[in-house]
């Protein structure tokens, strides 16, 4: 298996919305696809089986959580995150400059990185694009991504222009190290929400030869139009022949949304956290399902779902949420992720016969936000 190729197999009628595949020394990712999140190693409450079972072709792990704990040392012992986590598909690593940014007591930033407290027990660390890399070839990802500054929203063009230069050094450091053989380096947009510098961010990046491009800074606050202008204003920028990421996005409409305008991979936290305050993703909508009516309903979550979850009544799974049973956690969490999954299963399949508009049409009546 090739350690990284894109094929770009077919982009629909009626917007830009691409069908690909990713290949990978884990395997062959199929594009539009949605990474579940495995924070620190894992997908809460679920199983490596468990994804699998889900058909999980890829899931996303963090660089500045797994740093923290347990600790590049054990993983390097272990052999790199694929046999610690005996995870045998793909993994892509964020490069831990959003948490830096986002979770901890900053110190310094500094043209070599950050300075900073661990969020857990006030420990002091520092992490810049060499140190990220560092930690990123020890995890062994097959996906890297380079170490960017994440400017806050809002912000002052200013403040935009400082991150998006100091992004951009950060990433010719980042592609000029040397990482595992069977790892491909994913450049990062920033500019905030100013489309110059969005766009001006694109351009330079293109120059620099990624093996991918995501679109980061985006998702943290701003209105879903905004976002998607954002997107629009920047993918003519993108090199056409290398799969695009939109990081941390979101919603079943903001993924379609985002796919129409040329998105490939996606990434999100909502499945699984709504999943553990009882919320379900259907093709019906949202469930929240400890509500009342739901206490002697014994139909499954979605009959437009395969996966062990269905074998469950709503009632039943309501019952394991209200008296606080772990077990309703996994059930739920491997129902969302089975729906995230479905959705762009589905979406590959409109892409193919040019019925993306009516898909949309679909996600925007179930789900309108």
């Amino acid at each position: 298996m090739p350690s990284f190729n894109f094929n770009l197999l077919k982009t629909d009628s009626s917007s830009k919305a691409r069908l690909g595949t990713i290949e990978t020394a884990h395997g062959t990712i199929e594009t539009p696809v949605f990474m579940p999140v495995g924070t620190r190693g894992v997908v809460k409450t679920l199983t490596p089986q468990q994804l699998i079972d889900i058909d999980a072709q890829i899931i996303l792990g963090n660089t500045y959580h797994l740093m923290l704990r347990p600790g590049m040392d054990v993983i390097k012992k272990a052999g790199g995150l694929h046999k610690f986590a005996n995870w045998p598909r793909p993994i892509l690593t964020d490069s831990g400059g959003y948490q830096v940014f986002s979770l901890s007591a900053l110190n310094k930033i500094t043209e070599e990185g950050v300075f900073f407290q661990s969020h857990i027990d006030g420990s002091k660390h520092f992490l810049g694009p060499n140190e990220s890399m560092q930690i990123q070839k020890t995890i062994g990802s097959d996906i890297v991504m380079v170490f960017d500054e994440c400017s806050a929203y809002p912000c002052t063009y200013e403040n935009a222009e400082k991150a998006w230069d100091r992004t951009h050094r950060w990433a010719k450091q980042c592609r000029d190290f040397d990482l595992q053989s069977h790892q491909n380096l994913f450049g990062i947009v920033q500019g905030g929400m100013y489309p110059e510098l969005r766009q001006e961010s694109a351009k330079c990046l293109s120059q620099i030869d990624f093996e991918g491009y995501a679109l980061g800074g985006l998702s943290v606050g701003e209105p879903a139009e905004i976002m998607n202008n954002m997107i629009e204003l920047t993918e003519p920028y993108l090199p056409v022949h290398k799969p695009r990421y939109l990081m941390g996005v979101g919603t079943p409409r903001n993924i379609v949304e985002a796919v129409m305008r040329g998105i490939d991979m996606f990434d999100c936290v909502m499945p699984t956290r709504n999943a553990r305050n009882g919320t379900a993703f259907t093709w019906a909508g949202k469930m929240q399902i400890k509500a009342g009516r739901f206490a002697d309903d014994f139909s499954p979550l979605d009959p437009e779902i395969e996966c062990y979850t269905s074998q469950f009544s709503k009632a039943y799974l309501r019952h394991l949420i209200n008296v606080d049973e772990i077990t309703g956690l996994t059930l739920i969490t491997l129902h969302n992720l089975a729906f995230y999954l479905d959705l762009m299963r589905r979406l590959r399949k409109a892409i193919q016969e040019n019925t993306v508009s009516d898909l949309y049409e679909k996600i925007c009546r179930v789900y309108p936000i």
